[in-house]
C-alpha cells in the first residue's frame, strides 16, 4: 500500500475497534448501572435493546447516506456521535437519559460498518488485505474494550470511565480530519462518489425513496439476494456462538481447572473468572483469523473461501463437546473456533463488495449490516433456547448446521450471482 492507502487503513481501523470497543463495554457497566439507577436487570436489557436495535437497523439508512455524501464525513460523525453519547452516560441522572445517550450511540454507531467498508473497498487496490487489518481494530476494540473497562472499573467511578472512554474517539477523529481519502480514490470512483472528493461529503443526488429502491434493483438484478443470504447465515452463526460463550467456557473450565483470579468478594468478580480469560484469549486469535481471511481474498475469490472457511466452522462446532474432556483439546478447539469465525469477515466483506456496483457500495453493505446485526440477533434467542430446552451439545449441533447452509449459501453466490466489480 502506498503512504494514502495506510492512513486511510489507519483511520478505518480505528474507528472500527472503538465501535466494537463501547458497544462491549455496555454490558460491564450494566453491573453498576442497576445499582446507580435503582432499577431491574429487565429495564436495563429494555434500554440496551434500544441501543443495539439502532446500532443493527441503522446500517441501511446509513449505507443509502454513504452513497450520496461520501464516507469519510459520516465517520466523522460516527466518532463524534459516540464520544457524545459516552458523555452524556457519565452524566446520566436518571434512567431515561441514559436510554438517550445509549439510542445516540446506536444511532450514530450504526453508520460506521457502511461508511468504513465502502471506503475500504473503493480506495484500496489490495482490498482483502486492507479488510483484514480493519478487521484486526475491530478484534482488538471486541477483546480489550471490554476488559480495559473492568479494570478501569476496580480502580475509579464507572461516571469517570464513562467518561475517559469518549477521548479515544476524539483522538481518531482529530487523525481523521488529516486524512486525504481522494488521494486514494481512482478518478471514476471520485466520479461515482459524486463529481466531488468524499471527504468533502459532496452527493450524487437527493435521498429519496426512489433512489434507494432503484439501487436496491440494480443490487438484486445480480443476484445480491444470494450474497444477503450467506452474510445472514454468518451473522447468525457468530451471535449464536458467542452470546452465552463466556458461561459456557467458565462451565468446562470450572470442572478442569481450580483458579481464583480475584478476590471474591469484589463487586466485579464475576467479570474475572478465568472463564471470560479464555473468552478474551478467543477474540484475540481472531487477529490472526481476520489477517488470514484478507490474505485469502487477495488471493482466491473470496465467495470460494468461504466455502472452506464455513466447512471447518461447521466441524469445529461438532468437535467442541467431545474436546471438553481436557484442558488441552479443549482450548485448542475454543481458540481454532475464535480464528475461523474472524477468517470469514474480510472474506464475507470481499465478497459483498464484489457482487455490488460501486455506485450502490454503501446500500450493499447497508443491508450487508442489517443481516449481520439484525437478523443476526435472533441468534441470541436461537442459543438461549437450544440451551435452556437441551443444552451444549445440541447447541453446537444447530451451529454446525448453520455453518453448512453458509457453506451452501457460498457455493451459491459462486455459481449463480453476477460480479460487479
Amino acid at each position: 500500500m502506498d503512504a494514502a492507502e495506510r492512513r486511510i487503513v489507519k483511520f478505518t481501523a480505528g474507528s472500527h475497534g472503538l465501535v466494537h470497543t463501547y458497544e462491549l463495554s455496555i454490558p460491564i457497566l450494566l453491573t453498576v448501572w442497576v445499582g446507580e439507577f435503582s432499577t431491574t436487570a429487565a429495564a436495563l436489557g429494555v434500554v440496551v435493546t434500544l441501543g443495539y436495535g439502532l446500532f443493527g437497523v441503522g446500517a441501511l439508512p446509513g449505507g443509502v447516506l454513504v452513497d450520496r455524501f461520501g464516507s469519510k464525513p459520516l465517520i466523522l460523525a460516527c466518532l463524534a456521535g459516540m464520544a457524545g453519547s459516552f458523555l452524556l452516560v457519565s452524566v446520566a441522572p436518571t434512567l431515561p437519559v441514559l436510554a438517550a445517550a445509549i439510542a445516540i450511540w446506536g444511532l450514530t454507531a450504526s453508520v460506521y460498518h457502511p461508511a468504513g467498508l465502502s471506503l475500504l473497498s473503493k480506495s484500496i487496490d489490495r482490498r482483502g488485505t486492507a479488510l483484514g487489518y480493519h478487521g484486526i481494530g475491530g478484534n482488538l476494540g471486541i477483546a480489550l474494550g471490554p476488559l480495559a473497562t473492568a479494570l478501569l472499573l476496580l480502580a475509579f467511578d464507572w461516571r469517570l470511565v464513562t467518561a475517559a472512554l469518549a477521548f479515544p474517539a476524539v483522538v481518531v477523529a482529530a487523525y481523521g480530519v488529516t486524512v486525504d481519502v481522494d488521494a486514494a480514490l481512482s478518478p471514476g470512483e471520485v466520479d461515482e462518489a459524486g463529481s466531488a472528493d468524499d471527504s468533502s461529503g459532496g452527493t450524487k443526488g437527493e435521498v429519496s425513496l426512489s433512489s434507494i429502491a432503484t439501487d436496491t434493483r440494480v443490487l438484486i438484478a445480480g443476484g445480491f439476494l444470494v450474497v444477503f443470504a450467506f452474510v445472514t447465515f454468518s451473522g447468525l452463526y457468530y451471535r449464536t456462538f458467542l452470546t452465552f460463550l463466556p458461561d459456557l467456557l467458565g462451565d468446562v473450565l470450572g470442572g478442569l481447572v481450580d483458579v481464583q483470579l480475584v478476590d471474591p468478594s469484589s463487586p466485579y468478580a464475576d467479570q474475572f473468572d478465568v472463564g471470560r480469560y479464555l473468552y478474551v484469549a478467543v477474540l484475540t486469535v481472531g487477529v490472526f483469523g481476520q489477517y488470514l481471511g484478507g490474505r485469502i481474498a487477495d488471493r482466491v475469490p473470496p465467495e470460494r473461501g468461504l466455502v472452506a472457511v464455513m466447512g471447518v466452522l461447521s466441524a469445529l462446532a461438532l468437535l467442541f463437546v467431545p474436546a471438553t474432556g481436557g484442558v488441552a483439546t479443549f482450548l485448542a478447539v475454543s481458540l481454532a473456533l475464535g480464528v475461523a469465525l474472524f477468517t470469514v469477515q474480510p472474506l464475507s466483506q470481499a465478497t459483498v463488495a464484489a457482487y455490488s456496483p460501486s455506485e450502490a457500495r454503501g446500500l450493499s453493505f447497508g443491508y450487508t449490516y442489517v443481516g449481520i446485526f439484525g437478523i443476526g440477533a435472533l441468534g441470541s434467542t436461537l442459543a438461549g433456547t437450544v440451551l435452556t430446552r437441551a443444552g451444549p451439545r445440541e447447541l453446537f449441533v444447530v451451529l454446525a448446521g448453520i455453518a453448512a447452509l453458509g457453506a451452501l449459501s457460498a457455493t451459491a453466490v459462486a455459481r449463480f450471482a453476477t460480479r460487479r466489480d
